[in-house]
């Protein structure tokens, strides 16, 4: 997990900025669809962004939920409580972080977006958790017959 969280962290720093994934993933894109206008790749650069700060969040939720409930097994609402609001806690301060790198900038927004994809992870982890359990109970169940 503090491994991952650092990794948050150094796409927080100015080589991770809009100023300089632009040229990449605009350049990328244009070849892929040559089509579009240079206003839509600049719309799908920023949506490709804020999809890296979903993505990243729901595989910090899904650890931090790991984290909280270990050793123990199944799912309960305060784990997943707990790692949303350390998610939350952390976004913002990788936000704070950002009022200090020349080429970034604080987002509430972001932070909001970052905790909502821990929220996702927290749901995932619940459809999975529910999934196994049932699988776990036909088993037993097959095993008694």
């Amino acid at each position: 997990m503090a491994v991952w969280a650092a990794v948050i962290f150094t796409f927080s720093t100015d080589t991770f900025s809009s100023e300089h994934t632009q040229g990449i993933l605009v350049g990328i894109l244009h070849t892929l669809l040559p089509f579009l206008s240079q206003e839509t790749l600049f719309a799908l650069h920023n949506f490709i962004r804020k999809c890296a700060h979903v993505g990243e969040y729901f595989v910090l939720g899904v650890l931090l939920f790991r984290a909280v409930r270990t050793p123990r097994e199944s799912w309960q609402w305060r784990w997943a409580f707990l790692a949303i609001l350390i998610a939350a806690f952390y976004a913002s301060s990788d936000e704070m972080h950002q009022i200090f790198v020349p080429s970034r900038g604080a987002s509430i927004w972001d932070a909001l977006l970052d905790t909502g994809g821990a929220s996702v992870a927290q749901f995932v982890v619940w459809m999975v958790n529910r999934r196994a359990q049932t699988f776990r109970n036909q088993k037993f169940a097959s095993w008694l017959s």
